[in-house]
C-alpha cells in the first residue's frame, strides 16, 4: 500500500473558507479515488493561511483486474448477429462459451479488463479535483482562465514517495487554453518542494513523504494542524492574561479566526489608553475583534481591561516591542472613531431620531421602520395586559425608542451593536433602566443558546417586535419555502415561543396575530383570519422543534393541536406533558391500542352500513352483557369526571380519569362480540366503541400518535 500527498500552495486565503476548503478537497478526491476503483485506509485533510493539503494513506499501486461478462446472442442465432456481437466484445467464437440461462443457450464472452498504475490514474484525477473546488469567492490573475481562491504558487504531488507526472495547465482568459493536467507540466508542474513560513522560512523544502513534509514544516515554522494552532493561541492567551493578572474574554469565533490567519502564532499583551474606557465595552471589544482581531481581557470583576492580546505571524528580534507599539498606535485611531461617535451620539435624544426612521424600508409593501415603530408601540401596549408586571407605559416608551439607535453614528459603523447602543444611549437621557433594558432585550431571543428576556417591558416589547415581523410578512405573502427563508422568520417564530413558554405567558396566539393584523395598512394583504390560521400552523411547526430538543414527541404536539382553536401554548404545553406522561404508563399504552382497535372496526363498519356509529348514544336498554355495561358506566363517569378537569387546565387528572378506562375497555374486547347476529345489538355495540374514540379525543385526537 502506498501514501498519495498532495499541497497546494498560494496566497492567503480567508479564514472563515479554509475549514469547508480543506473538508471540499478531501471529499472531491476520495471520491474520484472510489470511482476509480481505488480502496483507501485514510485520507488526512488540513489547511493554513496558505496551503491545503491531503494525505491519503493505503492506496495500492495499480487498480485491480476486472472481470466483465457479456451476453451474446442465442446459439443458432444468424452470423451477421454473431459476428456483430464478437466484434463489439473483441473475441473470437472460441474464447466464448455458451450457457443454458433457462431460456436457451447463449454466448457468453468474458472480458478481462487489467488495471492501470495509480501513478498513471492520479496526475488527471487531481487536476479534476483541484478545478471542481466550490470556493464561494474566486480569482483570476496574470491572464489565467482558472478561477481560484487567491493565486495558486505551486502544487506538491507525491504518490509513494515519487513526483507525479505532469502538472495543472492554468489555461488563458483570452479564450486560449483551458485550465486542466498536461503531460509537459503546463503552467504548476508536480513537484516534492514546497516552503516554509512567509518570513522565518521562506526558501524551498524538498520532501519525500508524509511525515516527512510535517516534520519539515515544523522546523520551517509552520504549524499544519487547524487544531493544534488553535490550542497554541488559546494556550498561549490565556497564559499572557494570567500574568497581567486578568482572565480571557470567551469568544470561540475570534479564536477560530486567529488560527486561520497564521502559520506560527505568537502572541502579545498590548495597552488600551485609559481615554476610551468609558467608552461602552461593547464597542471596545467589538472595535478590537472587528478591525484588528484582537483579544480583549477582563478583570476579576468581570470588567473590561485596559489590556488586550494581538497574535503575530512571526518571532520578532525585539521581543515584540514594535508590533505591540504599532498596533497600539492603530488601536488608538480606531478607538478615537469609537469615543467620537459615542460622544457625539449622546447630543441627540433618541425620540428625536425617530423621524430619520422614516427614510428607512423596512419593506417595499410593509412600509418603513417609522411605520413599524408605530405599530409597535400600539401592540407591545396591548400585549402588556397579557405580560405580568408589565407598565404599558413603559412599555409604549420601550417601543418607541426600540429602533432609534438604528440611525447613530456607532450602529452605523458597527451594525451588530443594534439595541445594545440603544440602551446606553436610553440610560444616558435619563430613562427608566426597565425602558432601557426592553430596548436592548427587543431583538432576543436570537437562537436556541440566547437567553430570553424575563423583565416584564423586555418580554412585551420583543414579543411584539417578532408578532409584527411575522404577521406583516404572512400578510403580504412572504413566507418560507423550503430551506429558504430571507426574513429569518423562522428564527422570528422561535424566538416568540420561548417568549411565550418560558415567560409562562397566558395569551391566545389568535387573538394576538389579529390584532398586530389590523395595525398594517397596506393594500392587497391577505385576510386576517387566512393570515391567522397559517401562522398557527407555522407555530405548531416549530413549536416541535422546540419540544424534540425537551424529548416530546412531535406526534403528541400535532395531537393536542388537532383538537383545533388551541392557541393557549402555555396550556397546550400542559397538555402534552400529561399526556406523554399516560402514554409512557402500561395503561396508556393499552389504552392506546384499544382506541385504534375500537377505531378500525367501527370505521370498517361504518364503511361497511354506508352510516356513522359515532355520535350516537349507546341505548342503555340494549346493553346485555356485564362488560359493556361497565365499559358504558365507566365511559359516563370518564366523561362526567374529565369535563370539569378540563375547564380548571387539571390535564394530569383527565388523564388519570382516561387511564382507568383501560380495565373496562380489555374486558369488553376480550369477552363482548361486536359484529352479533343481531342488528339493534350490534349497532348499539359500534356506538358504544364509537364512544370510546369521542370520549379520549376531549383530551387529545389519539388517531394522531404514533407508534
Amino acid at each position: 500500500m502506498a501514501e498519495l500527498l498532495i499541497e497546494l500552495l498560494s496566497e492567503e486565503i480567508p479564514a472563515r473558507m479554509q475549514a469547508k476548503a480543506a473538508e471540499d478537497f478531501r471529499r472531491l478526491v476520495t471520491e474520484r479515488l472510489a470511482a476509480e476503483g481505488l480502496a483507501h485506509a485514510t485520507a488526512e485533510a488540513h489547511v493554513t493561511p496558505r496551503r491545503l493539503v491531503l494525505a491519503v494513506d493505503g492506496l495500492p499501486v495499480e487498480q485491480a483486474a476486472v472481470d466483465e461478462e457479456r451476453r451474446g446472442p442465442r446459439v443458432g442465432a444468424p452470423p451477421a448477429a454473431l459476428e456483430g456481437f464478437l466484434k463489439s466484445a473483441g473475441v473470437t467464437l472460441e474464447q466464448c462459451e455458451q450457457r443454458d440461462t433457462g431460456k436457451g443457450v447463449f454466448y457468453f464472452a468474458v472480458l478481462r479488463k487489467e488495471g492501470r498504475r495509480t501513478a498513471d490514474i492520479l496526475p488527471g484525477l487531481l487536476a479534476e479535483a483541484i478545478l471542481a473546488m466550490p470556493w464561494p469567492k474566486s480569482m483570476r490573475w496574470a491572464g489565467h482562465a482558472l478561477r481560484w481562491v487567491r493565486p495558486l504558487h505551486s502544487i506538491l504531488a507525491l504518490f509513494d514517495g515519487e513526483v507525479l507526472a505532469g502538472g495543472l495547465s492554468l489555461g488563458r482568459a483570452d479564450g486560449g487554453a483551458q485550465p486542466g493536467w498536461r503531460a509537459d507540466g503546463g503552467d504548476r508542474p508536480y513537484g516534492d518542494a514546497t516552503r516554509g513560513h512567509r518570513f522565518l522560512a521562506p526558501a524551498p523544502i524538498r520532501v519525500t513523504g508524509y511525515a516527512d513534509y510535517r516534520e519539515k514544516l515544523r522546523d520551517a515554522f509552520v504549524v499544519l494542524d487547524r487544531e493544534e494552532r488553535r490550542s497554541l493561541v488559546l494556550a498561549e492567551a490565556q497564559r499572557l492574561a494570567a500574568r497581567e493578572g486578568l482572565s480571557l474574554v470567551d469568544d470561540p469565533g475570534l479564536l477560530d479566526e486567529v488560527a486561520g490567519l497564521v502559520e506560527w502564532p505568537v502572541l502579545f499583551a498590548g495597552r488600551i489608553d485609559e481615554a476610551f474606557m468609558d467608552v461602552p465595552p461593547e464597542v471596545l471589544v467589538t472595535s478590537m475583534r472587528t478591525h484588528q482581531r484582537y483579544f480583549a481581557l477582563s478583570g476579576a470583576d468581570g470588567a473590561l481591561a485596559s489590556r488586550f492580546l494581538v497574535a503575530a505571524n512571526t518571532v520578532p528580534a525585539d521581543g515584540g516591542a514594535v508590533i505591540v507599539g504599532g498596533n497600539e498606535r492603530v488601536l488608538r485611531a480606531r478607538l478615537s472613531d469609537a469615543k467620537f461617535f459615542w460622544d457625539q451620539d449622546r447630543r441627540q435624544r433618541l425620540e428625536e431620531r425617530v423621524p430619520a426612521l422614516a427614510d428607512i424600508v423596512f419593506h417595499a409593501r410593509l412600509g418603513t421602520l417609522a411605520d413599524k415603530v408605530s405599530r409597535l408601540e400600539t401592540l407591545a401596549a396591548d400585549l402588556a395586559g397579557a405580560v405580568p408586571g408589565a407598565d404599558p407605559d413603559r412599555v409604549r416608551a420601550a417601543a418607541r425608542l426600540a429602533k432609534a439607535d438604528l440611525v447613530t453614528g456607532m450602529v452605523g459603523e458597527f451594525p451588530e451593536l443594534q439595541g445594545v447602543m440603544g440602551r446606553y444611549y436610553a440610560l444616558a437621557q435619563g430613562e427608566p433602566a426597565e425602558v432601557a433594558d426592553a430596548v436592548a432585550a427587543h431583538y432576543r431571543p436570537l437562537g436556541p443558546a440566547d437567553a430570553c428576556p424575563t423583565a416584564p417591558a423586555s418580554v412585551a416589547v420583543a414579543l411584539a417586535d417578532k408578532l409584527d415581523t411575522l404577521v406583516g410578512f404572512f400578510a403580504v405573502g412572504e413566507r418560507p419555502t423550503g430551506s429558504k427563508d430571507p426574513f429569518a422568520l423562522r428564527r422570528a417564530a422561535l424566538g416568540a415561543i420561548r417568549l411565550v413558554v418560558e415567560n409562562g405567558l397566558r395569551l391566545r396566539l389568535l387573538d394576538a396575530f389579529a390584532a398586530a393584523h389590523q395595525l398594517h395598512r397596506a393594500d392587497g394583504l391577505a385576510p386576517g383570519a387566512e393570515v391567522a390560521g397559517q401562522l398557527l400552523d407555522f407555530f405548531a411547526d416549530r413549536l416541535k422543534v422546540v419540544l424534540r430538543d425537551r424529548g416530546v414527541r412531535h406526534d403528541l404536539v400535532d395531537a393536542v393541536f388537532a383538537l383545533g382553536g388551541e392557541d393557549d401554548l402555555v396550556r397546550l404545553l400542559a397538555r402534552v406533558d400529561a399526556l406523554q406522561a399516560l402514554l409512557a404508563t402500561e395503561d396508556g399504552a393499552n389504552l392506546l391500542t384499544a382506541y385504534r382497535r375500537a377505531s378500525n372496526i367501527v370505521r370498517i363498519e361504518e364503511k361497511k352500513d354506508g352510516r356513522a356509529y359515532e355520535g350516537e348514544a349507546p341505548e342503555a336498554s340494549l346493553l346485555e352483557q356485564p362488560e359493556e355495561k361497565a365499559l358504558f358506566a365507566a365511559l359516563g363517569e370518564a366523561e362526567r369526571t374529565a369535563v370539569p378537569l378540563l375547564a380548571r387546565e387539571d390535564f394530569s387528572g383527565c388523564m388519570a380519569a382516561m387511564a382507568r378506562l383501560r380495565e373496562p375497555v380489555d374486558a369488553f374486547f376480550d369477552r363482548v362480540t361486536v359484529n352479533t347476529d343481531r342488528a339493534d345489538l350490534r349497532a348499539n355495540r359500534l356506538r358504544l366503541l364509537g364512544q370510546i374514540r369521542a370520549t379520549l379525543d376531549q383530551v387529545a385526537d389519539f388517531s394522531r400518535i404514533e407508534g
